[in-house]
């Protein structure tokens, strides 16, 4: 075999094995560089545990005198998991002096309606910064209208915040995370705490790899990396700035300190304040609630850790925790993201800048725009020799000595090296996935490298690709956000309690308001909601609040979302007949539908068949559904508030316009839907200020005041 494609595959099978065998050993090399680090440092400040204690007590963070701190929740199409996170938060956090401030866009009137929910849950807790513009845009647009909501809070209502803390929606925060904080922001002026993954099946082979590479990064990397540079790369979450840090910031860039031209500000906020002089700390000393470290039988404190626990105390790690993607192709696009803002838009925008330890951890940052290619060539490499030896084997090629490159001494010598390193990589992933999950997953960490490894190829394939294309056409980066998901109801202890129950719950209704509404509702047979409201007991949003809270769904608004463009989205007769109002098409295609209670699975079912596509559900006032199906029967009609759809809500004033609505629609076969009975009851006809007029136009936009008292 001396032809020449041949002979050119075998150059090429040659010199991409020399390239792939060089490209791993320096990224092993770098990794072995790390690891040989900590592990020389703990055994170096072994001797001086046995006189300090290595975790913090939980006393001590208590007895610390609290500071205002505020809490920033960024969010793009979050709704399905903003007020869980939320409610989370305030229900579990041992921390009084602190405010959320949820970021929301005037076009995602979904995400909009759950934080104003929770403003309206927790007035004074919860605080909504409305974004004025058309998003998406990105993380760091949101957070810098956070930050001017903050100012604009503390000049209203006289309190100074000590700190400012990125979260998202997704993430499950420690009880005593705020503590932490308070205790060493007055010191540092950037505090990361550790982020881990919850807790995954074994079978969870995507999401797990998310839990083995953090685990090992807020372990040891992180530690390692403040060590030998004082920089402390932000991960977007359990990340605290002091006030010192923001203020220090906005003299050098404005009003807007977060930059606006990465899609990781986290990231480069690092960077910019430690040009600054300010000081950062990765602070993962666990928390014990023994105030004092235990001693033995001689009295001598006992500091020697087996299994990642000191012998005597229980230390917990203060580390925010969250649901990571789960699937392949939302975890390299999530990683994607990553990659071109620490890679490319880092590499564009800090360049190479610093000192030697400083450009040699921007080659750690950056490297991996080349060595997730070469991983996955070196399969590619593997399979070939699997081939040719097989082939060789069975007689079929015959190749003289020399012919591989891999045959050389230099190169075993290499390769040998490399399956060292490659070993010490594997040792150090089992150990510290194994330290904080448990053996089983230290074991399994192992074959999701391979998974691990191509997620890698496919996010950095798509980081190139958006990069190159930024380079040619100069088309803005777009921000590609991920979906996320929180823990279920049954996770968090919630249970669904009564209607009753919930606003007492709330302090919005008394007990002796409840036993009396009761009696009207037993006596009328009215809905124990509807004689709420007509008592001016609650508000109609109040009333939609806790019917969504029982039926765990998400709230919308309908003045705050343009309807009419989606009407025909569903035939109207049968919008009408379940009370349904279809107002946005979701991220995922779904059709998002309005309700003023939860429709049973048939109808849902029938529903997703009219519209060809998947349907969300949505709580609204009862008023609001009334006037736009109104407006849908007949735009010349008023409508009367009944409630419920079993009522028909959007009744019509008219005879004739009611058994207009018998006919046929698209779907629907004649004569199935029933005419609606027309109400006569002036005691529930529409209040003045009820809108019935034309729905909102495509310019209407949400009033950003109307934000809690924020403007």
């Amino acid at each position: 075999m001396s032809d020449l494609p041949w002979e050119l595959y075998l150059a090429l099978l040659n010199t991409l094995t020399v390239a792939t065998t060089l490209v791993i050993f320096i990224s092993t090399a770098d990794d072995f560089f790390v690891d040989a680090f900590y592990w020389v440092r703990e055994l170096w400040l072994w001797p001086q545990r046995g006189r300090t204690p290595v975790t913090i007590s939980a006393q001590s963070l208590r007895e610390r005198e609290e500071q205002w701190l505020a809490v920033m929740v960024p969010a793009w199409k979050e709704y399905d998991v903003i007020a869980k996170m939320v409610e989370n938060t305030l229900a579990t956090m041992e921390y009084t002096r602190f405010i959320i401030f949820a970021g929301a866009y005037r076009n995602d009137a979904e995400t909009t309606a759950e934080v104003e929910r929770m403003v309206r849950r927790y007035p004074g807790r919860v605080v909504r910064a409305a974004v004025t513009h058309d998003g998406p845009t990105c993380k760091a647009d949101c957070l810098n209208t956070i930050i001017q909501t903050i100012i604009r809070h503390e000049a209203g209502h006289g309190i100074r915040f000590a700190g400012v803390i990125m979260h998202d929606c997704e993430d499950v925060i420690h009880p005593l995370e705020l503590k932490y904080f308070n205790y060493f922001i007055r010191d540092q002026d950037l505090v990361q705490l550790p982020v881990l993954s919850l807790e995954r099946k074994w079978y969870e082979w995507v999401a797990g790899t998310y839990m083995d590479d953090f685990s090992e990064m807020h372990q040891k990397d992180l530690i390692a990396r403040q060590a030998l540079t004082g920089t402390v790369p932000g991960a977007g979450v359990a990340l605290c700035y002091s006030r010192r840090a923001i203020e220090a910031v906005m003299k050098v860039c404005g009003e807007s300190p977060f930059n606006t031209s990465t899609l990781t500000e986290d990231y480069d906020f690092s960077f910019r304040l430690r040009e600054l002089g300010m000081r950062e700390a990765f602070v993962h000393f666990p928390i014990c609630e023994n105030a004092e470290p235990s001693e033995d039988a001689q009295g001598k404190t006992r500091t020697r850790w087996r299994l990642g626990r000191r012998k005597g105390v229980r230390p917990q790690l203060p580390a925010t925790r969250e649901y990571f993607p789960s699937t392949f192709r939302a975890a390299y696009r999530q990683r994607a993201r990553w990659v071109l803002g620490i890679a490319f838009q880092g590499w564009l925008q800090m360049g190479w800048n610093g000192n030697l330890i400083t450009r040699y951890m921007f080659f750690r940052d950056r490297k991996g725009v080349l060595t997730a290619l070469f991983s996955i060539l070196a399969y590619v490499l593997s399979l070939n020799y699997l081939v040719l030896g097989g082939l060789m084997a069975q007689g079929v090629v015959v190749m003289p000595d020399g012919t591989f490159a891999v045959g050389t001494v230099w190169m075993q010598d290499l390769l040998a090296i490399n399956a060292a390193l490659l070993v010490n990589r594997l040792a150090q992933r089992v150990y510290f996935v194994g330290r904080l999950n448990g053996p089983l997953q230290g074991v399994l960490c192992v074959p999701r490298l391979v998974v691990n490894n191509f997620i890698n190829f496919f996010s950095v394939c798509r980081a190139w690709k958006i990069f190159l294309i930024y380079c040619l056409t100069g088309k803005p980066i777009a921000w590609d956000k991920t979906q996320h998901m929180y823990l279920s109801n049954d996770a968090l202890g919630r249970t669904r309690c009564k209607l009753g129950e919930t606003l007492i719950k709330w302090e919005v209704l008394t007990q002796e308001q409840l036993d009396a509404a009761l009696v009207i509702h037993r006596e009328t047979g009215r809905r124990l909601g509807q004689v709420l409201v007509e008592q001016g007991m609650v508000t109609a949003d109040t009333l939609a609040d806790a019917l969504a809270e029982q039926v765990d769904l998400p709230r919308v608004s309908l003045t705050n979302v343009v309807l009419g463009a989606l009407a025909d989205c569903l035939p109207r007769d049968l919008a009408v007949r379940h009370h349904v109002v279809p107002f946005s098409i979701g991220e995922d295609g779904s059709l998002n539908i309005a309700v003023s209670e939860l429709p049973n699975g048939e109808v849902l079912e029938e529903l997703a068949r009219a519209a060809g596509r998947k349907v969300a559900c949505f709580m609204a006032c009862d008023h609001e559904m009334s006037a736009e199906l109104a407006q849908m029967a007949d735009p010349n009609r008023r409508a009367t508030v009944v409630f419920g759809p079993t009522a028909y809500s959007a009744v019509l004033a008219a005879t004739p316009a009611a058994e207009s609505m018998t006919g046929a629609g698209p779907g629907v076969s004649a004569g199935t839907a029933p005419a609606p009975e027309v109400s006569t009851n002036p005691s529930i006809s529409v209040p003045p200020d009820l809108p019935t007029g034309p729905p909102l136009g495509p310019d209407a936009r949400p009033d950003p005041s109307v934000a809690g008292g924020v403007a």
